[in-house]
Parts: structure tokens; sequence; C-alpha cells
């Protein structure tokens, strides 16, 4: 196909309007991944999570700096809220990321929530095969910033970093909020700030009650400076630019990378499933007007979810659950 071909030669144009037409869901760009997708698989993923306002398009940033000043060419998807007039994101990819604009081998694109739970846009998956078969050598997923359902980051990404503010009650989610499990990197951002030590405290606690890590990886927690103070800050992102390269080693040396990536397979198998079967079966069920039938039987008490989903599966999947 002459998109991925052009997509594959690193066109710009191309892979913009390929991951529109995926964010529309576009069945001839479902036929394109189809494609591309022998072609994927040599990028390392770079998942960064953390709540609203911790800065993390800033560290993010910095990050690609350092790569590029390695000469790797970096992809990074920025997953923001939708915006309830036009569907699109509210935070465009032009709002950030300045520096990089006229870079080449940067390219950066902004997708929509849309709705999605877990903080990432449902296009998002084939938006990093997009990126992958360009060539970037490094591709960056950051998340919308929504809490505690932003865990579905681990689906996609090989490292996961996850970005903490003192003062903003991150000390208080360092015990209740399922995205600290998921972290391979902990960063406390704006380490000048009051409550810093607290923050730190609460995490080594979190992490000493872990009797094991996989590969033996304790994730290590990386205090980042001012971003006014150049010095300071420069400094603790070289470090935390260390600790996200040592940790897709320690993935390699202790083959743990096969294991994440089967994750991410299974994922996407799961909504591949749904794409081509539920999904056509939801849209077949309101257009009869079934769906508002059925509602109406469960509001009068006359049938149950269970028995009415069951029937669906007997009368359209020709199949016993």
């Amino acid at each position: 196909m002459k998109i991925t071909k052009k997509v594959m030669e690193g066109n710009v144009r191309a892979a913009s309007r390929l991951i529109r037409n995926l964010e529309d869901d576009i069945p001839e760009a479902r036929s394109t991944i189809k494609h591309i997708f022998p072609h994927t698989g040599k990028a390392h993923v770079i998942g960064v999570t953390g709540s609203p306002g911790a800065g993390k398009s800033t560290l993010i940033d910095s990050v690609i700096k350092m790569y590029r000043e390695r000469n790797r060419t970096v992809g990074v998807l920025l997953v923001d809220p939708t915006s309830p007039f036009t569907g699109g994101a509210i935070l465009g990819d032009r709002v950030r990321m300045q520096r990089h604009t006229e870079d080449t081998g940067v390219f950066v694109r902004s997708l929509a929530t849309r709705g999605a739970l877990g903080g990432l846009s449902k296009a998002v998956g084939d938006a990093i095969h997009v990126l992958d078969a360009m060539g970037k050598d490094i591709i960056i997923v950051e998340t919308v910033g929504t809490g505690q359902q932003e865990v579905e980051i681990i689906n996609h990404a090989h490292t996961i970093l996850v970005v903490l503010v003192p003062g903003m009650g991150d000390d208080i989610q360092a015990i209740k909020a399922g995205i600290l499990e998921i972290a391979d990197v902990f960063v406390i951002n704006k380490a000048d700030r009051d409550g810093t030590g607290k923050l730190y405290r609460e995490l080594m606690n979190m992490l000493n009650m872990v009797k094991d890590f996989p590969g033996g990886w304790r994730p290590p927690i990386i205090r980042i400076e001012n971003a006014f103070e150049p010095g300071p800050f420069g400094k603790s992102v070289g470090e935390l630019f260390s600790k996200i390269t040592e940790h897709y080693h320690n993935l390699i040396e202790n083959d743990l990378l096969g294991s994440r990536i089967r994750r991410k397979r299974l994922m996407e198998l799961n909504e591949a499933l749904r794409a081509y079967i539920l999904e056509p079966l939801m849209k077949k069920l309101v257009e009869t007007g079934e769906m508002e039938r059925m509602v109406d039987k469960l509001m009068r008490r006359e049938a149950d979810p269970y028995t009415l989903a069951e029937g669906v599966t007997k009368k359209y999947l020709n199949g016993t659950p």
C-alpha cells in the first residue's frame, strides 16, 4: 500500500493522516495497520503517567533532548482530555515540546481520550505501531493524568515512569493508588517544594513492603529539581535518563522484555476481537431497536441482564455461552 510505504519512509504527513484516521475509526486505517505490523517491535516504549500538573511534559521535553544528543530518534504521543465541543484534544501538540518543532528527528502527536478509560486514547496502541514503523528509536506516551485508572499504560509501555509532586496529595495516593504499583521508576518532580522528604519516605515504605522485584529491579526514586535552576535540574534529569536506559537493559538481560510484549499482544488481540465482534453487534442492536427493547424489559423486571445477553449470544453468534 502507498501509505504504508510512506510511513515506513518516515513521512510525517502520511503518519499524521493515518493516526487521525485511526482515531476516527476508519476501516481503511485498520487495513494499513495490518501491513505495518510486521515491521514493528524495534522501539523502546516509555510510558509517563501521574497527576495533572505534575510537570510530565516538561520532563519529557528534557528527556527528548538527551536522546537527540545521542542521535536517537523520538516519537511522542500526548494523550489529552477530549474537547466537549470538537471531540479533539484540548491541549494540542503545538502547545508543548516547542524546542523540538523544527527537529525532523522528533515527531510529536496529540491524541484525544474520547471517553476512553485508563487515561489513554483508544487509538494509542496502533499509533505506537505507526511511530515504530516510521523508525523511531524511542516512543514516549504521556497519559492524560486521570488517576488510578491509568494502569492501562502497562499494556503499552516497556518502561513506566510515575511522576509525583509533593503537596498535591501524592503522599496519601502512595498508599492507595493503583498507578504506583506499575512504576518502574518513580519521579518526585518539583523536589524543591515542602513535603518532598515525606513523599520520599512514603514511597520507600511502600517499596520496603515488597519482598521480591522481577529481575531484581527495585524501582528507583529520582528527585527532580526546579526546572528554573538549569544546573541541578539538568543533573537530576540526567540521572532519570540513566535509570530509564538501565531499566530497559535489565528487561533484556533478565528475559523480561518478552513477557511485557506478550501482555501488549494479548491486549491488542482483545481490542481487535472487540472491534470486529462486539462493536458491530452493539451497533446492530442499537440500529434495530433491540437494545431499547431489552432495556425496557429490564425496567419492567421481566428479564435480567445475563439472560438477555445469553439470548443475544445464541441469536447472533450461533454459540452457547
